[in-house]
């Protein structure tokens, strides 16, 4: 088999012929033309994926894979209220924080948790009071079940 015969096979072209017939003044001649012709492959041998654009089997979202690997529970007491952009730079990291605010004035707690709570809310987390001056900070990916008590917060 030559090579161009190898080449119109891998194309599917064949060679077909026509015959025309033209007319002379005396008698008819047939004339052979040679033209290419594009033959399709049976079905059976052209393999097609279909993708099923509206329900992907194989994607896999990348944070739930860090979050899961990345679980971590940050404890902080912060001294001074400009520590509360560190404490929410973990939150945006994706980190729950425990927050004791035992060591620090009053007005200076209350500013750090309105920040958190800021943080909180545009990350779509959450902040709960889990003792005397102890909040828990998570974020979206972390789900905090059950309560502590509410008689010990009648101190305030």
């Amino acid at each position: 088999m030559s090579m161009k015969n190898k080449i119109k096979n891998f194309f599917y072209l064949e060679e077909e012929e026509e015959t025309v017939e033209v007319e002379t003044s005396s008698k008819p001649i047939n004339i052979t033309k040679e033209q290419p012709v594009v033959k399709a492959s049976p079905k059976k041998n052209r393999n097609y994926t279909k993708v099923d654009t509206h329900t992907p089997h194989n994607v896999v979202s990348l944070q739930a894979t860090n979050s899961a690997k990345n679980s971590k529970v940050v404890i902080v007491e912060p001294r001074v209220y400009s520590e509360a952009q560190d404490i929410s730079e973990h939150l945006k990291n994706r980190r729950a924080i425990i927050v004791n605010l035992q060591r620090i004035d009053r007005d200076a707690g209350v500013r750090i948790i309105d920040f958190l709570s800021g943080t909180v809310y545009a990350l779509g987390g959450d902040i709960q009071r889990i003792g005397t001056d102890i909040f828990l900070c998570t974020p979206e990916n972390v789900e905090v079940t059950g309560e502590i008590s509410n008689y010990l917060y009648e101190e305030y």
